[in-house]
């Protein structure tokens, strides 16, 4: 083990999970966040990670997760916003609820604002650190019907490159990983919707999905967590404001 405490959102499934099994196979000490307890409680039957159970939807909430890690495990040097929600209950734009996008933004980029504002003391202190967003290949592209989610995967990598110039000084990073799609429930929920548009099955929207790589497979997301990983150690040092897309060569 390290002495390095990662903290990681979203982390009760998916690409979440899957980075928090990594950071800890890899010897850091992770505090896994989530909002299913179920869920955490599995994951910690599968790797060593501590977990806490809280959203990340408002300010309150973010700052129980930072003073919450920082008590029970100590200062934060890792930093991993995954925790989001996806574009499934949107509307076209005229039809979209205000709630529905209130939420989205709350959800996935400001909760990264808040977490890194709360965070990046512990990490500028130590003169080390990294920070990890996770946005989305909609974060460079626009879907119809998906305004909210466009907007903060758009808006995130904005806050990532910003905060990037603020914390390099001290010896610290911020990045941003990419995904396309990705089998997470997350994105399952998205592919339902998208089936009962179409008149498909959701493994015809899959295998359609599957077509739009270079490879003709969806990432896993192992794939996914093995970038946050490398961005989240030593070795990416060198590595700051960069946007990195693990799409197997989609065209985005």
């Amino acid at each position: 083990m390290t002495d390095r405490i990662a903290l990681v959102t979203g982390a009760g499934r998916g690409i979440g999970r899957a980075t928090a099994v990594a950071l800890a196979g890899a010897g850091e000490r992770v505090m896994a966040v989530a909002r299913t307890r179920e869920e955490l409680e599995s994951l910690a039957g599968e790797a060593p990670v501590e977990y806490l159970v809280e959203s990340v939807a408002t300010q309150e909430g973010c700052e129980r997760i930072v003073e919450e890690t920082r008590e029970r495990m100590g200062a934060i040097s890792i930093l991993v916003n995954n925790a989001g929600i996806g574009s499934y209950d949107e509307r076209p734009i005229w039809k979209q609820d205000p709630a529905i996008w209130r939420e989205s933004l709350a959800v996935n980029l400001d909760a990264a604002f808040h977490l890194i504002r709360l965070s990046v003391p512990d990490m500028t202190a130590a003169g080390w650190g990294r920070i990890v967003v996770v946005s989305s290949t909609s974060g460079q592209v626009g879907s119809p019907a998906s305004s909210a989610y466009t907007a903060a995967k758009h808006g995130v990598l904005g806050l990532m490159r910003s905060v990037a110039q603020d914390v390099i000084p001290f010896g610290v990073t911020c990045n941003a990983v990419l995904p396309g799609w990705v089998k997470t429930a997350m994105a399952d929920a998205d592919v339902a919707v998208e089936a009962e548009r179409t008149s498909r099955t959701p493994e015809e929207v899959w295998d359609a999905h599957a077509r739009e790589y270079a490879a003709g497979r969806i990432p896993t997301t192992r794939e996914i967590a093995a970038v946050i990983s490398f961005l989240a150690s030593d070795a990416a040092s060198g590595v700051n404001a960069e946007a990195i897309t693990v799409a197997l060569g989609g065209l985005w």
